[in-house]
């Protein structure tokens, strides 16, 4: 298995693209600055050691060097061997709302970003447990299947936002049902969700769906995103807000928290209700309970025992600056000596 240790620095490779067009393009300003000269061959006269292929190379072998440059830098490291990892843990479920109402401003930034911040703070407090995440508005998706791999939950979650799914509505039903499925009930682990919603516009049996979690020995928290003043959904047009949400009447529609069905569904899951807000978002109090919950041992196979490679990309770079260091813009004179088709 190949990873890189600052994959970050990759992002060094975007600029050989740039540096290629402007190689060409002060390439071509120069011959373009000779034939203005006077014409080509007589130019090329009255400059018989520059060699114009050589500039070329050269340009190449730097390249060559840049690129084994970067790569170094990101430290590509490989795998030796593979090895079986005993684990405890639980499976864990995130269902989150991503409907229109979500993005109300009464949690700083909004609603959506204020709960994907929760989740991320989160994730970097599991510790062996196996996460999921189902998104839900009018209806419910899985957005990442239940896994251990925590930089690819951060990596999905960045990556929601409230048009992935055009049907509005607050499916809470159809999420736990999503999330039910995704489970392995197999694998005797103790399970649990946590729903992040606003519970506006509730519209399936999202009470019957928690019992029946409940009885399938899943326990459902419920965080409650949003305040009960509420505010106004704003509307947003080329990243740009450009007013808020009416009724057919014309007036502001103001969002606000159903903390009552939030609690009867927390109820209905056995689980516990806590709304977030702007100074804390309940969810260290949701960990506490899923801690206690009964860890079961598992097994997985991980890589271990990574070795650097960073050092044959550095020692390539530097033979390519060397070559490029001795590669003179001039014509070899015993070779330029040679007229074979003469």
């Amino acid at each position: 298995m190949i990873r890189f240790a600052h994959i970050e620095f990759l992002w060094g490779l975007a600029i050989i693209p740039i540096l290629i067009v402007l190689f060409y393009t002060v390439r071509r300003w120069k011959k373009n600055a000779i034939a203005a000269f006077g014409d080509k061959h007589v130019v090329k006269r009255m400059m018989p050691k520059v060699s114009f292929y050589k500039q070329g190379l050269k340009f190449v072998f730097f390249l060559l060097a840049y690129a084994a440059l970067i790569v170094g830098t990101a430290n590509p490291q490989i795998g030796t061997q593979m090895e079986e990892v005993e684990r405890k843990g639980v499976d864990l479920m995130i269902l989150l709302d991503v409907s229109n109402s979500m993005l109300a401003e009464d949690l700083v930034p909004n609603r959506l970003e204020n709960a994907k911040r929760a989740i991320s703070q989160l994730i970097d407090h599991l510790h062996n447990d196996r996460l999921g995440i189902v998104v839900f508005a009018g209806q419910a998706y899985v957005q990442l299947p239940i896994t251990t791999d925590y930089s690819a939950a951060k990596l999905f979650l960045n990556t929601i936002n409230t048009n992935m799914i055009p049907t509005q509505g607050t499916a809470i039903g159809a999420a736990i049902e999503r999330g039910m499925e995704s489970f392995d009930f197999k694998n005797g682990m103790s399970k649990a969700m946590i729903i992040m919603t606003d519970g506006e516009n509730h519209e399936d049996n999202a009470l019957a769906a928690a019992e029946s979690a409940r009885e399938n020995e899943v326990t459902i928290h419920v965080v409650g995103v949003g305040s009960q003043n509420g505010a106004p959904i704003p509307i947003y047009k080329g990243g740009k807000e450009v007013g808020f949400h009416a009724d057919k009447a014309g007036n502001t529609v103001v969002s606000k928290l159903n903390e009552d069905m939030c609690k009867e569904l927390a109820s209905a899951g056995n689980g516990v209700y806590i709304r977030a807000t702007n100074t804390g978002n309940g969810l260290d109090i949701v960990m506490d309970q899923i801690n206690k919950m009964q860890k079961k041992v598992y097994d997985s196979k991980t890589f271990k025992g990574f070795e650097d490679r960073f050092q044959f990309f550095l020692g390539f770079c530097f033979i390519m600056l060397v070559l490029e260091f001795f590669i003179s813009n001039r014509k070899n004179v015993k070779l330029n000596r040679l007229k074979l088709f003469d």
